[in-house]
Order: structure tokens, then sequence, then C-alpha cells
């Protein structure tokens, strides 16, 4: 894909890719019709859907079901100014089918809060977009360079 002011754009499979890559995201849903972002550690199921687990009674779980969310994940190397980012965006739909619910169990995805995280959360994946920005291999900016050899 084309780079635009140093970034370039990644194409749906490549995204896809770099989500196996790290184990946090941020989803994205409206509570009391304002945005709210949860960060959640997460898996990619065999269909690319995004698949997290919370509490049943969590408020992300009563707020995401049958609706429409974004989920966010990324990596940066604050050395070489680079990373990437990936957005998915789709339909959050909790998982009741007892088997379906078994398997992803059996994947070993838990919640990292300590609370009963007796819910799957699946967002199936309707666009998937991302950039990559290749940064400088010193960093590339003189000017924090020089305000961080000021400081004390």
């Amino acid at each position: 894909m084309e780079w635009e002011n140093g970034l370039q754009e990644l194409d749906r499979a490549e995204c896809l890719r770099l989500l196996t890559l790290v184990p946090i995201g941020r989803i994205v849903y409206t509570h009391d019709a304002l945005p709210a972002v949860l960060p959640v550690n997460f898996s990619l199921d065999q269909d690319h859907a995004v698949v997290f687990r919370t509490s049943a009674q969590s408020r992300v779980a009563l707020a995401v079901d049958s609706a429409v969310v974004a989920f966010e994940a990324d990596w940066f190397d604050e050395a070489t100014q680079s990373g990437w980012s990936v957005v998915v965006t789709g339909c959050a739909l909790r998982v009741t089918d007892r088997g379906e619910q078994d398997r992803l169990r059996a994947v070993g995805l838990r919640s990292w809060v300590t609370v009963p995280a007796d819910a799957f959360i699946r967002i199936v994946p309707e666009l998937v977009t991302g950039r990559l920005l290749h940064g400088h291999p010193h960093g590339g900016d003189d000017r924090r360079a020089a305000s961080m050899a000021d400081t004390p």
C-alpha cells in the first residue's frame, strides 16, 4: 500500500497477522451514550474474530452484545519511533452456544481480572484497517534528544 506522511496502510491479511503478536487490545464501545475504552487481553479465533472473556454482568458485556464496536491493538518502539496500529470494526456478540463456549475455554483464553470471566465476547471483523509507521533508527527527533540532555 502507499505511504502517506510516513505511514503505510496495511492490508487485511497483514493486520490480522499483526493482531496475533500482541496479547492486549482495547475495545471501544458506547456506555451511557458516551464513548468508552477498555483494555482487554484477547485472542483471534479461527475465523479471525476477536475474542475476549469478561464477567457476564460487567459493564462491557452488557453494553456490547449485538452492538457495533471497534477494537484496537498496537505495538510501538519508542527508540526507533516505529510501530503499527490495527483497528477491527464489527458487531460484538456474546457467545451463548455451550459447545462454542467449551471450545473457547479449551483455547485457554482467560481474563486477567480476578472476577468470574464467564462470558465470551466475539467481535466479527467487518472492517479491518491498519497502519505501519517506519521510524528512524536513532529516534529521528533531535529536539527530543536535546531536551533530554537538559533534564536533571
